[in-house]
């Protein structure tokens, strides 16, 4: 599975569908579709509708570039995740950059690497946010569409010095190209990343494992809370369904001939035995009858004749 998690995208473009069925020709699987916002947010913001038709092998994903040059401009965030795949930060200095490294909630700080960066990338500033979760991204596309050689020249070596700086972890690389020539085929960026600095293993994270936890990690932050409780059911109230009288009664009547069929079964039948023994059995003797009988034992067959 390849990934290209930064393809600018614009609703009224008519290369739109022709880009995305490169993009499946040359072998990616997930690729986001992105929006850029420089400056201070609108009041509300939202997606742009997806392409009608894309290519069946393709899973496409919304993601917002947000420009940041002062951090306190930009306190909706949260909001944002909510709303897009993925959040993506753009520092212009220094400061931004450090404040999107350890503060800041996104999933990827991508920098614009072919211009010169007046500073240098330090390592205790990216791996701060490597351990955080957010990846740190390289955009390929400025250096092989012919924009001109200092933003070639500028895009190798900021890319050089970043992936010292992180000693290759936490990269992903995306073309941000606008049209279907600035796009290049996988293994042709894993030979890229090797150009740069990074081992052909590493190259192929960039844009396989490294991309796939960016997008795991995104969908964790917003179905769940802070990454560890996944919200299932959010306790809402079952709706009781209320029924006619007419089918109340009848649903009564029917349960209880159910429970007098069910007592009925439970109970013990008499056999017939039991009956023709109870009919044989005879009543006891009267006080009165016994004393009778006692008399006419003692007088015997004489008894009998004076009676």
């Amino acid at each position: 599975m390849f990934f290209d998690l930064n393809v600018p995208y614009n609703p009224d473009d008519a290369d739109v569908p022709h880009t995305l069925n490169f993009l499946a020709e040359l072998g990616y699987t997930t690729i986001a579709l992105s929006q850029t916002v420089t400056g201070k947010l609108p009041p509300t913001i939202t997606p742009p509708p997806l392409p009608s038709n894309p290519h069946k092998s393709l899973t496409i994903l919304t993601r917002l570039n947000l420009t940041l040059s002062d951090p306190a401009q930009n306190q909706r965030l949260n909001s944002l995740a909510q709303a897009y795949d993925l959040v993506a930060l753009r520092p212009t200095n220094e400061k931004a950059l450090l404040n999107a490294c350890t503060n800041l909630e996104c999933d990827v700080i991508s920098l614009d690497l072919s211009v010169r960066q007046p500073y240098h990338f330090k390592f205790k500033m990216l791996s701060a946010a490597v351990s955080r979760g957010v990846r740190l991204e390289i955009c390929y596309g400025s250096g092989v569409t012919g924009s001109g050689l200092d933003a070639r020249r500028n895009l190798i070596g900021n890319a050089m010095s970043l992936i010292r700086a992180t000693r290759g972890r936490g990269i992903i690389v995306s073309s941000e190209a606008r049209r279907a020539l600035g796009l290049r085929a996988p293994w042709d960026v894993i030979n890229l990343t090797c150009v740069w600095g990074l081992s052909q293993e590493r190259g192929k994270e960039a844009i396989c494992e490294e991309a796939r936890k960016v997008t795991a990690l995104a969908k964790l932050r917003r179905t769940s809370w802070r990454g560890i409780v996944d919200i299932v059911h959010g306790g809402e109230k079952t709706k009781s369904v209320t029924l006619p009288p007419k089918q109340k009664l009848a649903e009564k009547s029917t349960t209880s001939t159910e429970q007098g069929n069910a007592s009925d079964n439970l109970k013990r039948k008499a056999s017939v035995t039991s009956e023709a023994v109870l009919e044989d059995f005879e009543k006891p003797l009267s006080k009165r009858e016994m004393k009778r009988r006692a008399k006419k034992a003692r007088l015997g067959p004489q008894g009998d004749n004076a009676s």
